[in-house]
């Protein structure tokens, strides 16, 4: 095969790859396809390459090749179709020739010339053409298959029934035993038919079961969503306030203590004031001077205390 022929290949089914996609590895494979395979791996959860077995850990995204899809369409339009298979006569071997019929009883294949001249006996029997004669005759006697044996569940010829292994054995003509074949053929494909259709349907059940859930899932995540957010904002008013009230009661607080703690100076300073001035008196050597001094108001200030001067 030409290396243009694997380029446009899909590897997963082997053909010029229909609606190209391109993994992040950089393999393509047909939409369907690779679809199809990661479909298969989501229930692992473990998603790969069919090609070069790349892991990703979330199912990837599938780039569209439009390049690819070029490529593949001029191929298809330019690539010749393939010739029918055609089996020749066997006669001629000068030059091959299209057989027309096949002898079963010569295992060979003729075109017109040579079924002009063909044996018309009635053991020469003919068909449409055919590349595998052998298998329509006793390996045994090299009669043509006429029965089968039912006992055995093999086709067999005149002579196996009337002389061979399978003489005495229950036999059906070959168009008996195709019937018989085909009505339990049929009865297995309604079975089938019957057990694709059930599981079809109980596909689409759970389908729709996964549906539903995956809805619930939604809305119930929804509704957590919405939840936290409200609380989280309930939270923050609440912080806000009680951050609100404690700063408003340090307020309060430091402009009372404020007040009188600038009483409380104001009154430091007079008694500073009063204690100097008794100072300076205490230090006077003249009792008169001391004696004629106004009252300071020790006695008020400084009740029940003895002063030394």
């Amino acid at each position: 095969m030409a290396s243009t022929d694997v380029k446009v290949l899909c590897y997963i089914c082997v053909n010029p790859s229909t609606d190209p996609v391109t993994l992040r590895c950089g393999h393509n494979f047909c939409r369907v396809c690779i679809d199809q395979v990661l479909n298969t791996q989501d229930e692992s959860g473990v998603y790969s390459c069919p090609e070069c077995r790349e892991e990703f850990r979330e199912r990837p995204t599938l780039q569209r090749n439009i390049t690819l899809r070029n490529v593949v369409e001029n191929f298809c339009s330019t690539k010749p179709p393939q010739e029918e298979t055609k089996i020749f006569c066997t006669y001629c071997i000068h030059s091959p020739v299209p057989a027309v019929k096949s002898c079963l009883h010569c295992e060979a294949s003729l075109c017109d010339d040579h079924l002009r001249v063909h044996s018309k006996g009635p053991e020469h029997v003919l068909t449409d053409p055919s590349t595998s004669l052998e298998n329509k005759k006793c390996k045994v006697h090299k009669e043509l298959y006429k029965y089968y044996c039912t006992k055995d569940d093999i086709c067999i010829c005149v002579t196996c029934s009337l002389a061979g292994e399978h003489r005495g054995h229950q036999v059906e003509t070959l168009d008996e035993a195709s019937e018989k074949k085909k009505k339990i053929l049929r009865n297995v494909l309604q079975k089938l038919t019957t057990k694709r259709n059930q599981t079809k349907g109980r596909v689409q059940s759970l389908e729709e079961q996964r549906r539903k859930a995956q809805e619930k899932a939604s809305g119930e995540a929804e509704r957590v969503t919405a939840l936290f957010i409200d609380l989280r904002k309930r939270l923050d008013d609440l912080e806000k306030r009680i951050l609100k009230e404690i700063s408003s009661h340090e307020e309060q607080v430091s402009l009372s203590l404020t007040n009188v703690i600038q009483k409380l100076e104001i009154q430091k300073e007079e008694l500073s004031k009063k204690m100097k001035d008794i100072e300076e008196l205490c230090n006077m050597t003249d009792p008169l001077t001391v004696l004629q001094e106004p009252d300071t108001g020790s006695r008020r200030h400084i009740t029940g205390h003895k002063h030394g001067c």
